[in-house]
């Protein structure tokens, strides 16, 4: 079942715009890579799925059974952000926020469901630790249970593993793998084309030109020829 359709989209600022004619599907279950070069709008697409930012042109149709609350969101990380003196279980627990309403304050069921996402994510043990202290690898863990505080259904990452290590990185990746093979849906942003070729079902490239599709298809393609400088064509 599809959970977003994007249809003729334009993005882009008053200056112009960066994407035209855009569209493609995720349905439930799928693992969407967004590739392309620096500066091709790949930010300003997620911005626009998480209606951050208005489109230029064309439609973004969410499906009835994924409300707008229901969309989990790991950000690029400013150095503002990794500073940020609260707690692990504090920041996790800010993940429940979009679905109390007017409650000023968590209750057992927004509790129950951080400590959840920490004992998914293997933070449990440093849920009084201050954020701050943390290594970058334990502090994209922490954002990703509080994204899952959010949602059941759909995450979007953008690059969830810069600035990490290489052991980090393949344990991120792994983590990620393992949410979409417990059914949640990935729309992730990457400059790793090697990393989304491996993990991905499907990938979205854009730039001069646009691909959507397999990611055995867009080995095929060329764009993806040109992209990962393959000559040839791997099954």
């Amino acid at each position: 079942m599809s959970l977003l359709t994007v249809k003729d989209l334009t993005l882009g600022y008053n200056s112009g715009s960066i994407i035209e004619n855009l569209s493609f599907t995720v349905n439930e279950g799928d693992y969407l890579s967004i590739v392309g070069e620096n500066g091709s709008g790949k930010t300003t697409l997620m911005k626009s799925l998480l209606h951050l930012q208005k489109p230029l042109g064309g439609e973004i149709i969410v499906s009835n059974d994924l409300k707008a609350n229901e969309i989990g969101y790991l950000p690029q990380q400013t150095v503002l952000q990794k500073d940020f003196p609260a707690t692990v279980k504090e920041i996790v627990l800010s993940g429940c926020q979009s679905h109390m309403g007017y409650r000023p304050f968590y209750g057992k069921k927004e509790k129950a469901l951080a400590r959840e996402n920490m004992e998914l994510m293997g933070i449990l043990d440093l849920e009084k630790r201050c954020y701050k202290q943390l290594s970058g690898g334990q502090q994209q863990r922490v954002l990703l249970a509080r994204a899952l505080c959010a949602t059941r259904k759909l995450l979007l990452l953008d690059e969830p593993v810069a600035g990490l290590d290489p052991k980090v990185t393949i344990e991120m990746y792994e983590t990620i793998k393992s949410l979409n093979e417990k059914g949640i849906t990935i729309i992730m942003i990457s400059h790793d084309i090697a990393a989304a070729l491996e993990y991905s079902s499907h990938i979205l490239h854009i730039g001069k030109t646009i691909f959507f599709g397999t990611k055995k298809d867009y080995l095929c393609s060329k764009e993806g020829q040109s992209f990962t400088g393959k000559e040839k064509i791997y099954a």
